[in-house]
């Protein structure tokens, strides 16, 4: 029994694949007799203001509306604010990873038929989905434990899955009901969560603890168990886990944390590119060698000051995206206030764009830009992947992070104009 299961996590891990965070993620529009003519948009989540704007996936990217992601607001404060555990939850979040503010939105997506937009708020421990029309909420999902992050959408649009951060756990949603359709177990504080293209398994990546002042090198071990879990997306059973600790470790760099933050999945899904907390760069990971093949080191800012702890929830670059070809890769260096393309077969950096604390990256609807959030200064902006310049930056509400395509009705107005 015991070869057997070992022949056959040999065999699921060399089956897996891992899709590329571009628009390929897009609920696709429905189809035949009666089906709504849809639009691509892009949603972007304004963390501290609880809204995500709504911009075109393209071109001038201009802003065709805004939502307002917490209609509920009073009602879930009353319900905070009658619980003692709970407020204290709010306040912890508030006063820590929120740098003073509430977080009322970190990811969103479409439902395929563009109606709704579902949502995750962390400071309300929930995830909701938004009637696009109305405005109204249709459900509303309170996660394990205190706070929500990151959310994947299967590739067929019906699934999201959203990590429950101080639980350790990823719950896995009817998109369109709410209902909870199965859970899982991870390492320390769930993160960034990603759906194989075929929609069979999700990989989990676990950061730690990011709000502790345990920064040094020799600290690392006080920041928990980080790890990347893979999970059967049917049974919601682990075939596979990832310690990049080892990895790191097997070249030489054991100073550098193992806590995957955002990754990126080369189009022949052979390689995954991922950042790590503290780390101005990126890793190229060998899904099939199981090992790390190359090391990018990208230029600090003078200005950036090297004190760990200075670094917004210990992330120094956090934004990956890649063009769709394979090409290029598009970073963002959080604590450096730049994005860059990357060259991706020799790692050559281009240009450094001036960018204020950008906080993700994303892939424009027709593969031609980078689009990075710029949380230091309430706007996103567009650099184009051929000549790694500036295309044009467009205003947002406060703290922008989160950045996806979607869907909506062609004809979309914002609820209530």
């Amino acid at each position: 029994m015991a070869a057997f299961r070992t022949r056959h996590l040999c065999s699921v891990a060399a089956a897996l694949v891992l899709t590329v965070t571009a628009p390929a993620t897009v609920a696709t529009a429905a189809s035949g007799p009666g089906a709504a003519a849809l639009r691509e948009v892009m949603f972007v989540g304004n963390n501290w203001e609880g809204t995500a704007d709504v911009i075109r996936s393209g071109g001038d990217f201009a802003k065709i509306g805004r939502i307002n992601v917490i209609p509920d607001k009073d009602q879930r404060m009353a319900e905070i604010n009658a619980d003692p555990v709970r407020w204290i939850a709010f306040m912890t979040i508030r006063n820590s990873v929120g740098e003073g503010h509430d977080q009322f939105v970190d990811d969103m997506y479409s439902t395929p038929d563009g109606t709704s937009v579902v949502v995750s708020r962390p400071s309300f421990a929930d995830v909701v989905s938004i009637n696009l029309t109305t405005g109204a909420v249709n459900w509303r999902f309170p996660v394990s434990g205190y706070r929500s992050d990151h959310m994947a959408v299967s590739p067929d649009g019906t699934r999201v899955a959203v990590s429950a951060s101080t639980s350790n756990t990823v719950h896995v949603l009817d998109i369109v009901t709410g209902r909870q359709l199965g859970s899982y177990s991870t390492g320390d504080k769930p993160h960034e969560n990603i759906f194989t293209k075929d929609g069979k398994y999700i990989w989990t990546m676990s950061i730690g603890e990011v709000n502790t002042a345990l920064d040094a090198p020799w600290l690392d071990w006080t920041k928990g168990d980080r790890r990347i879990t893979v999970v059967d997306a049917t049974t919601y059973q682990q075939v596979k886990v990832i310690d990049m600790r080892e990895r790191l470790n097997a070249i030489g760099l054991s100073d550098h944390s193992d806590a995957v933050r955002p990754a990126v999945f080369s189009p022949d899904e052979s390689k995954l590119y991922f950042q790590v907390s503290f780390f101005n760069g990126f890793f190229e990971y060998d899904i099939a060698t199981d090992r790390i093949t190359r090391t990018k080191t990208l230029p600090k800012n003078p200005s950036t000051s090297d004190d760990r702890t200075t670094f917004v929830n210990d992330s120094r670059h956090h934004g990956l995206s890649m063009k769709p070809d394979g090409s290029k890769l598009c970073v963002a260096g959080t604590m450096d206030d730049y994005a860059t393309v990357v060259d991706r077969a020799t790692l050559q950096e281009g240009p450094l764009v001036t960018v204020s604390k950008p906080y993700w990256a994303t892939v424009s609807g027709d593969g031609k830009s980078c689009v990075v959030s710029e949380s230091g200064s309430d706007q996103v902006t567009a650099i184009d992947f051929a000549t790694g310049r500036k295309v044009v930056s467009v205003p947002v509400g406060d703290h922008p992070q989160r950045v996806r395509l979607g869907r909506v009705a062609a004809d979309w107005t914002s609820p209530g104009a």
